[in-house]
Parts: C-alpha cells; structure tokens; sequence
C-alpha cells in the first residue's frame, strides 16, 4: 500500500501539487474562519467545506472549477438548513436522507460538475448529523462555509492556480451516452437501497451515530461503476478504517485535543487524503479515520469506544453497499473494463502521436497533458480490474490475464513518459525511422481496438520488432511500445467465452 503511494508516477507533479495546494488552502479556510471569531464548530465546518471544494471539483477548465466552487452554497445551505431543522422528526429526517443519497448519486450523469454538487449536498446532510447542527447555528455555518470557500478559492484560483499553465486532465467518465444515463440511474437505485439497510442496521448500532454507517455505504459507490469494484473499495474501506483506528488510539486519544499539535496532525491528514486519494483508498481511509479522531478530540468527545463504534458502523455500510450491488439490478464489468482498456490504449496512441509531432519540429505539439490523461485513464483501468487482481480474487486465469494487462499497460505508459521527456529536449531532431514506428504503434493500437482484427497482424509486428539496444532513445521507447501493445494481443483477444472481467 505504501510503495503503492510513493513510487506511483505523477506526470508534473500534480498529485503532490493539489496535496499541498490542499493544505495551503484547508488551513487558510479555517483561520480566517478563526480569525473572525467563529466557534470551534464554525472553524470545523469551514474546514471541511473548503476540503470539499478542493477535493470535488474537478471540471477541465479553471472557469469551470471556479463556477462550479461558486455553486457549492447554492446546494448545500438549503439541505444544512433542513437537516437540522428535522432533527426532533426522525422519519421525516431518515427518508430525506435516503432522498439525499439517491440525489447525490443520480447528479454524476451531469458529469464533474453534478458530481461535486451531489458530494457537497450529501455531506451537508451528513455534517448536520455530525455536528448535532440545530436551527440558531445556521447563520454562523453559513458565513463559516462562505468565508471558508473564498480563502479556498482565492489559494487555488488565485495564489497557486497551476492548472493555468497545466490544465488538469479530463476525469473519465463511463463510455456511452445513454448508457451512462442508464448506469447513474442503477448506482442511485442502488445506493438508496444500501442507505435504507445502513440507516436501519446503523441505528441499532448507535442511535447517536448511526449515521456513519449511511457516510460509509455513500462514499463507497463513489468511482465506482460495476458489483466487482463495489465489493474491492468495501473491502479497501474497512481495511483503511481498521488500520485508522490504532492511530486513532495510538495519536489521537493521547492529544486530548490539544490544538498546536492536532492542527499539525490534521494538515498531514489533508495531505495524505488528496495525495494517496488517486492511488490507494486504503492509505486514503487511513487517512481520514485519523483525521477524524483529530475531529472529535478537538470537540472534546472522542474514547477508544467512540472508535470502536466508527469501525462497527464502517463495517455496517460496506456490508450494505456489497448487498446492493449484488441483489439490486447488478451488472457485470466485462464491457465496462472492455472500455477502459480501448480508450487508454487509444490515448497511448494520441500521446506517441504528439510527441513525435513534438520531435518533428511541431512547437505547438505537447505530448504532457495527454501523459497525464493516460494516467487518469489507466488508474480507471486499474479500479475496473481490482475484482479480478484481488489477492482473494477466486478465477487464478483470469487474475493472471487480468495481471498481464495491467503489466503491459503500465509498460506502455512508461515507454510513453520516456518518449515525451525525450520530446521536450529541444535539440531532438527528427528521424524517418521515428515516423514509421509511430504508424506501426498507431496500427497495433487499431489491432487491439478494432473488432474482428485479424491476430496474424499481431505476430507480424512482433516479429518485426528490432532489439532496441543499438537505437536512439526516441525508437528505443517507441520499439519498446510497440514490443508492449504486441504482447497485449495475447490476454485481450485470447479465450472469448472467458471474459477478461466478469465480476
């Protein structure tokens, strides 16, 4: 899980950019929120509104990001304001909450932008439970939250927008129009059918903290698109919060909320959360579990009982998420992974393109976003194929060619990264060779994406691949690529009524 974190690449340095982006502007948020003399609520609920800020948007513009942070009170003050007004009606409460969840989820097939309003909306319904909010604190949250997002903004618009120079790569959605349509649908049903059986079970558990176990089950259908990934972040959330509660025991308790230190521990937590968040959501539960104890030691309510409740309600909703997914309108990931797969290999292709539009003397070529977008897309390979690649995973075929693809993929992502740090050397000159190999790379790329393609094209260019030894590190990553997309023919195309993920 560690190495996992520290050695995943990072095309320019974004994850480690938004990670201390992050703190910067969390930290900025709760002491303006201080400095103006809100209570330790008010600081908290500022905190947490400026975490989501930056943490949910995501759209592809800056303009985007900024419309979408302004939107964020639109949708959120009105459900705060409900859900402490429901407090003394527990029906009432409980089924807008169930409301809640299906909304949030439903508002992804409005892409980045519904995404991050249906996230604000829910965890300000969420938050209300948290923080026992009642009517006459309104006024302060409201302000806590507005301060809170222009400190936010101001620290990623303004002092530290990197995305102008480096505009941040699309987030992926599911393939097909309609069949997103339809897949948001299905996750909503889903999720609101998970919420009710948490919600129930929760309150058996605690009727004070009942609703970690909804927050648990929520944020669990969060990028996930199939039964099979549903059941791995389960899995990954429990064993994230498992391990967050010996911290928890371990750094939080002792502190009793002293606040120089908590407020140290608190902005690491930050950082951790947006810079493993991409690549491990065990280390990201991690994370968050300790972050949450901080939380509660601050508010002077947290035990080592409180902890041990949080993992029994954690437990409750990823039970409630894997029974959804498996009973209500379950669907396989073979076409989902299918997907992912063509359109990583397809962005392989778009970034060798570049760079040797960018080798040939094409100055406005630049291979580096598409670099990035190959990593989006191959970690959504990666969460499509986790079912399969679990060390539990039953199927050992599959998990082998399941294993070999992301082996392969990776590959070919660095064989790329190699090729586009070589693109932006601008004594590289261009070679015929270098052109021919790209058309070679562009048409194994269509093999592989192209239904009915006949495999003897794949054995041709494996056997017409040079050792790259001898050759320029230009051909040698390209002849290297080529080398990676040919041996992907094999776990592809190979066994057809045995699907690479049926899960």
């Amino acid at each position: 899980m560690l190495k996992r974190v520290f050695v995943a690449p990072d095309p320019g340095r974004l994850r480690l950019r938004s990670a201390a982006r992050a703190v910067v502007g969390v930290g900025l948020a709760v002491a303006v929120c201080a400095a103006v003399g809100h209570s330790l609520v008010g600081a908290v609920v500022g905190g947490v509104a400026a975490l989501l800020a930056l943490f949910t948007v995501a759209d592809t513009t800056v303009r985007g990001q900024m419309v979408s942070t302004a939107l964020l009170p639109l949708v959120g003050f009105p459900v705060l304001a409900a859900a402490a007004m429901l407090h003394d009606y527990p029906l009432v409460r409980d089924t807008a909450f169930l409301a809640m969840v299906g909304i949030g989820v439903y508002a992804r097939r409005w892409g980045p932008r519904g995404n991050a309003l249906g996230i604000f909306a829910f965890m300000s319904f969420f938050e209300a439970q948290f923080l026992r909010t009642v009517p006459e604190q309104l006024p302060e949250l409201y302000a806590a939250t507005a301060l809170a997002l222009l400190a936010c903004s101001f620290v990623r618009f303004g002092l530290w927008c990197y995305e102008r120079r480096t505009p941040p790569p699309a987030v992926p959605a599911l393939p097909g129009g309609k069949g997103f349509a339809r897949a948001t649908t299905r996750q909503a049903l889903q999720a609101t059918a998970a919420g009710a059986f948490a919600l129930v079970a929760g309150q058996l558990l605690s009727h004070e903290r009942w609703y970690w176990a909804v927050g648990a089950m929520w944020w669990i259908f969060v990028n996930t698109a199939s039964r099979g990934e549903t059941v791995v972040r389960s899995f990954r959330r429990m064993l994230g919060t498992l391990l967050g509660i010996p911290a928890g025991l371990l750094i939080a308790v002792p502190l009793h909320g002293a606040l120089a230190p908590t407020a140290v521990l608190i902005a690491v937590c930050v950082f951790s959360i947006f810079y493993a968040s991409p690549v491990s959501y065990t280390w990201n539960m991690l994370a968050v579990t300790l972050m949450v104890g901080l939380l509660y030691g601050l508010l002077g309510v947290l035990d080592p009982g409180l902890l041990a409740l949080r993992l029994a309600e954690t437990g409750v909703g990823a039970l409630s998420a894997v029974l959804a997914v498996l009973v209500v309108l379950p669907v396989t990931t073979h076409a989902t992974t299918d997907a992912w797969v063509q359109r990583a290999l397809r962005c392989v292709h778009h970034c060798t393109a570049e760079a040797a539009a960018r080798i040939a003397g094409t100055e406005s070529a630049d291979p580096g976003p598409l670099v990035a977008e190959l990593e989006v897309l191959l970690r959504r390979v990666r969460l499509s194929l986790s079912p399969l690649v679990h060390p539990l995973a039953p199927m050992r075929a599959r998990k082998g060619r399941a294993r070999q693809v992301l082996a392969l993929l990776d590959d070919c992502a660095r064989e790329v990264r190699g090729l586009a740090s070589i693109a932006a050397d601008p004594e590289a000159s261009h070679d015929a060779r270098l052109t021919a190999a790209c058309q070679r790379v562009e048409a194994a790329v269509e093999a592989l994406t192209t239904p009915q393609q006949p495999r003897e094209f794949t054995a041709a260019t494996t056997a017409a691949v040079p050792h790259p030894a001898a050759l320029e590190p230009a051909l040698a990553h390209l002849h290297g690529l080529e080398r990676a997309l040919a041996e992907l023919a094999a776990p592809l195309r190979s066994s057809p009524r045995s699907p690479l993920a049926d899960a």
